[in-house]
């Protein structure tokens, strides 16, 4: 078995070597290998690396894999580290850029500018990324605001190199917390911390652990609950693919903290790549007996299985997540009790998201007074958003708590694209509620969202602007939530379903006052009556649109109009004659023939036939056609 002082020795060997790369004395070109940088076109970029180096015999020159780092509009994403020089970022990496990159850059020592974060950035005139004099990505106005913690590694080290994580002090937590310290000293730290879950609900991660250090039982289980299932979310997918050992240390320190010696990683199948990382993380772990028995020379035991899910967004919810484990349909039960008492086969249970557990190491190396030390009182430490929709800058962003939705859209996030006007920004998933303007400058913590009718969940964070139909995306969200239900409570399966009539009720121009009325009186008793938290939550993006953007159910039901001209009922394509030039293309891409004519002469859209597609006025050239709202019923 590996001692501390074994772990310590290749510690010191590897940090030598991985700071060597990070301070440029060591040849080395880093690029971004997770899923949203395969998407982009990395493989081919890494194999065309490889050959380039291989012509010029520079073969011995580093070409590392790693995680995402945040930015993925950019990617793929390439730092190129030469000995004596400083860390150059190429973004947008194509196979025939690269060939520029090794021939003139590392070769001959020219960097190519023109691939660089800044050229890019300062060409497209990006707000949050763009006025920077360095070429390093780390120093672009997006990541000014943020801090990393459960970040710390993506984008740094290689995901698949346990030896890589361990010179960055990976394990030493665990080191500290089964030699030094004792369970009961672990869970009080994580108590004082006042870390609360990442997962959704804000419940105290401290108390959680005590109760079920506390529940009595010859047998226990930690649960990392990776179904991560909200549209738009890939916070916990961008840790397990970018730093997949350190969801491995905090999910073995949980289990001697609360006296259990088997884990589990519950993660959706659609995740591949993250699969395939925990999976070779476990078996680097088992091979350096970090896993298993006897660790550290102790008389701790824990290993860790992986359990692959099917995509249901109700197993998210703990209760259902464990049934589906058991082999069992995935549907929540009552509570209590709770997992802490009798969750996995009937035995306390400890469950956590992977976001949560991110925070662990560094917390029992810091201690909790370093932790506290940011955010706020109540919320103290850091939360990772998917940040997406209408956003100059998209991707993953780790902030202190308590800083502002104004910061983290317009600063970090550059603003909204092409001089739109802000409108909302939903938070907390298909269950979060939609935030106006006029609370912008709210701080983003657990109670605040809340208070305002949203709520932090898991950290998506979707920015709409002028053109989005409140009604419209609370009918989205209803679709989401009402197929996902599990079916096992009626104000869940039949209550969602009604609310999504009545949506798409009001969005066909059918709609009634009364069915306003009944759509908030619903709403409400779906919360009260809805047995676990996918069915309670599931109502508040119908009350909190209703809340701030009543005057859009309004218009749709006593005006006929959409105010974003988004709900085709209320939609009208009409041809401009002085503007039609006869070409005829209107009528070609026309799906169901509606328009006619003849050619050099206006032509003519029939409202009957119309079906509003939009196809027309997508292909003129010569702006002859337009989008009107009906203002009267038909």
């Amino acid at each position: 078995m590996k001692s501390a002082i074994e772990l310590n020795e290749i510690r010191n060997t590897f940090k030598d070597e991985v700071c060597q790369y990070t301070n440029g004395s060591i040849a080395r070109i880093l690029v971004g290998v997770a899923t949203c940088g395969i998407a982009a076109g990395a493989e081919s970029v890494i194999s065309e690396f490889q050959e380039q180096l291989n012509q010029l015999g520079l073969s011995d020159i580093a070409i590392t894999q790693t995680g995402c780092i945040g930015v993925c509009d950019l990617e793929p994403i390439v730092d190129v580290i030469m000995p004596g020089e400083d860390k150059v970022t190429y973004v947008r990496m194509t196979p025939e850029k690269v060939k520029k990159v090794v021939s003139n850059h590392i070769k001959n020592g020219h960097i190519v500018e023109e691939y660089t974060i800044k050229h890019i950035l300062d060409n497209l005139n990006t707000k949050g990324l763009a006025n920077i004099n360095s070429t390093k990505l780390e120093e672009v106005n997006f990541f000014k605001k943020q801090k990393r913690i459960a970040l710390k590694n993506c984008g740094i080290i290689n995901p698949e190199s346990i030896d890589e994580y361990i010179a960055l002090n990976g394990y030493k937590a665990l080191e500290k917390a089964i030699i030094e310290m004792t369970s009961k000293e672990v869970v009080d730290l994580l108590k004082e911390s006042g870390l609360r879950g990442r997962g959704g609900g804000g419940f105290t991660t401290g108390l959680k652990w005590e109760f079920t250090a506390k529940a009595e039982n010859d047998k226990k289980y930690v649960v990392c609950n990776a179904d991560e299932g909200d549209p738009g979310a890939f916070m916990d997918r961008s840790i397990l693919e970018g730093d997949p050992q350190s969801i491995l240390e905090a999910m073995t320190i949980a289990g001697y903290a609360v006296g259990a010696n088997k884990g589990f990683i519950y993660i959706r199948a659609e995740y591949p790549m993250a699969v395939k990382r925990l999976e070779k993380a476990i078996s680097q772990a088992k091979e350096y007996e970090l896993l298993g028995k006897n660790i550290l020379g102790t008389n701790f035991s824990f290993d860790i299985e992986l359990r692959l899910g099917a995509g249901a967004f109700v197993c998210g919810e703990e209760t259902a997540l464990i049934r589906s484990i058991e082999g069992e349909r995935g549907m929540s039960v009552q509570k209590p009790p709770f997992p802490a008492n009798s969750g996995l086969w009937g035995k306390p249970t400890l469950i956590n998201n992977v976001e949560t557990f991110a925070n662990i190491t560094q917390m029992i190396l810091k201690g909790s007074e370093w932790f506290r030390s940011i955010g706020t009182e109540k919320s103290p430490g850091t939360k990772v958003f998917a940040l997406g929709g209408k956003i100059t800058n998209t991707g993953l962003v780790e902030i202190p708590m308590g800083t502002t939705l104004r910061e983290v859209i317009y600063e970090i996030g550059g603003g909204i694209p092409h001089n739109k006007e802000f409108k909302a920004v939903q938070t907390g998933g298909p269950s979060g509620g939609c935030i106006p303007f006029t609370h912008i400058d709210s701080p983003i913590d657990y109670d605040t969202l809340t208070a305002i009718g949203s709520m932090m969940g898991s950290g998506g964070m979707i920015v709409m602007d002028e053109d989005n139909c409140m009604v419209d995306v609370a009918k989205f969200f209803l679709e989401f939530v009402s197929h996902e239900s599990c079916g096992k409570c009626s104000p869940c399966r039949i209550g969602t379903k009604r609310l999504l009539e009545i949506l798409t009720k009001i969005t066909e121009g059918k709609g009634t006052i009364e069915d306003i009325d009944n759509l908030e009186r619903l709403s409400h008793d779906i919360k009260a009556t809805a047995l676990c938290g996918l069915g309670q939550t599931a109502p508040n993006p119908v009350l909190s649109t209703l809340k701030y953007f009543r005057h859009e159910y309004e218009a749709h039901v006593n005006e006929h109009r959409c105010v974003a001209g988004v709900c085709k009922a209320f939609k009208s394509y009409t041809i401009k004659p002085v503007r039609c030039v006869g070409c005829g293309v209107c009528a070609r891409v026309c799906p169901v023939h509606a328009i006619t004519g003849v050619v050099k002469k206006p032509y003519s859209i029939d409202q009957e036939k119309c079906i509003k597609c939009g196809a027309c006025m997508d292909q003129c050239r010569f702006e002859a056609i337009e989008n009107t709202f009906k203002k009267e019923r038909e």
